[in-house]
């Protein structure tokens, strides 16, 4: 067997474990075993390609890989779970902007042979690396910012902002249009690749934070795609089938993302919404006062007699770091025999997936993660509710306003069960900058404080009751 063909099926072996893994990803209890596999592809992926003849120098690869080992292994110890969705904006970021120089180098060995012959599937390719990369990278860290404070969580608009995007856009068309047909003229490419950076800024900074986990998602998908363009350029096929596989992945979660918020992916990113309002104070005129706060030891009382009890997470819990609180909250009233499950929204946190992320890390069991479609209809014979640091996710304005900024999203049903209590530092509305009637219905109650620390403080109280 011949080099080219060993390299052939071990990239033919690796897709199968990335397709087998990705698969299993789609069931929590078959997750950790999916990502096994999907690792193991990987491995032998990077060493298949090793042993490629068009390798020239070990050595840069081998520093390389030390400085990357020694920045993930960084960052897997510094960074907290609360800040997963700024990793994965980081990480999709890196990803594209590895395309964008990958493709210039690329464009830089081949020139001299384009003076006598154009590949048009290369330069083709080259193009689209570009443009998806760079959007890709400047996208991704301006995501970055908006959920690390370091950019305005508000949805930055002005006036003609669509004009603008279009005519930038139709700038890296004509520059990618050029390229194609004079591939020799190196500076173009990396002019095209600066103007990709500007659109994937202005396509980011109109959105709001609170569409942020469906743009983290899109983004994600784009690195995919920018990943299977290189592919082509470097004709390998494994880096193909991965980044389609990221790209597909990525786009149907966005769909799905969409649908839970009854929004198009058009409106999420051209139509601004996720602005952070205006600032609303604590005793803002909405309440008119009715709002009827609780204590833990009233919360305590109230668990003391309840069956059964659905824990709803949200953002709030997350930064608060509560998790694990929250789970020894789980552990005892499993104890006295109440039925404990945890209501699931596709939205809630800051990216897909992001209550389930903090949950498994905490080892709650996933059979009582219930999704949203899943749970809605049981809440009317659930005794009590505690929604932790969750807002716009159980906001029923979504239901009863046509004009409210989230008309139409679904919405975990809380204000159905007999008690509903809402533990939360303020009034202050979420994400999408919108106050909660749920906050004065007649059967909710306002556990004011941080997730934490309430959490903790209702287990001490069940414990001396």
């Amino acid at each position: 067997m011949n080099l080219v063909n060993a390299l052939n099926l071990s990239y033919l072996l690796a897709s199968v474990l990335f397709i087998v893994g990705l698969k299993q990803l789609g069931h929590p209890k078959t997750a950790t075993k999916g990502n096994i596999l999907g690792a193991v592809g990987m491995f032998i992926a990077v060493v298949a390609t090793l042993f490629d003849q068009q390798i020239i120098s070990y050595e840069w690869i081998a520093i390389g890989i030390a400085i990357g080992s020694i920045i993930g292994i960084i960052l897997a110890i510094k960074i907290q779970m609360t800040a997963m969705p700024q990793l994965v904006a980081v990480l999709n970021g890196f990803g594209g902007i590895a395309s964008v120089l990958v493709a210039g180098s690329a464009l830089q060995i081949s020139i001299p042979k384009y003076e006598y012959l154009v590949n048009y599937q290369e330069i083709i390719s080259i193009v689209f690396s570009a443009i998806i990369g760079g959007v890709t990278f400047s996208g991704s860290f301006i995501a970055f910012g908006k959920l690390q404070g370091l950019v305005t969580e508000k949805a930055v608009r002005y006036p003609g902002d669509q004009v603008v995007k279009i005519i930038v856009g139709l700038a890296c068309i004509g520059l990618g249009v050029y390229s194609t047909l004079y591939p020799t003229n190196e500076p173009i490419y990396w002019i095209l690749s600066a103007i990709s950076l500007l659109l994937g800024i202005l396509l980011v900074v109109p959105i709001g934070g609170a569409d942020m986990p469906v743009v983290i998602s899109l983004l994600n998908s784009y690195s995919g795609i920018a990943a299977s363009a290189t592919g082509f350029v470097l004709n390998n096929n494994v880096l193909i089938i991965a980044g389609s596989l990221v790209g597909a992945s990525g786009i149907i979660l966005t769909q799905i993302m969409c649908k839970a918020m009854n929004r198009s992916l058009t409106n999420v990113l051209f139509g601004g919404f996720g602005a952070v309002a205006s600032e609303m104070k604590d005793d803002g005129d909405f309440y008119h006062g009715k709002i009827k706060s609780t204590s833990a030891e009233e919360v305590a009382m109230l668990l003391d007699i309840a069956r059964t009890v659905v824990i709803v997470p949200g953002y709030g819990m997350a930064v608060a770091q509560a998790q694990h609180a929250v789970r020894d909250l789980y552990q005892l009233l499993t104890a006295r025999g109440i039925d404990v499950t945890f209501a699931i929204h596709p939205v809630a946190g800051r990216m897909p997936g992001h209550m389930n992320v903090l949950l498994a890390e905490a080892d709650i069991p996933y059979d009582r993660l219930k999704e949203m479609d899943e749970i809605n209809s049981t809440f009317e014979n659930v005794d009590l509710v505690i929604v932790n640091g969750a807002n716009d996710v159980t906001n029923p304005l979504a239901k009863t306003d046509p004009k409210s900024p989230i008309a139409g999203m679904p919405i975990l049903d809380v204000d159905k069960a007999k008690t509903v209590v809402v533990i939360k530092r303020s009034l202050s509305p979420g994400f999408a900058g919108v106050p909660n009637p749920l906050f004065i219905a007649d059967n909710c109650l306002m556990l004011f404080g941080d997730g934490k620390k309430a959490t903790q403080e209702m287990i001490n109280a069940l414990k001396e009751s």
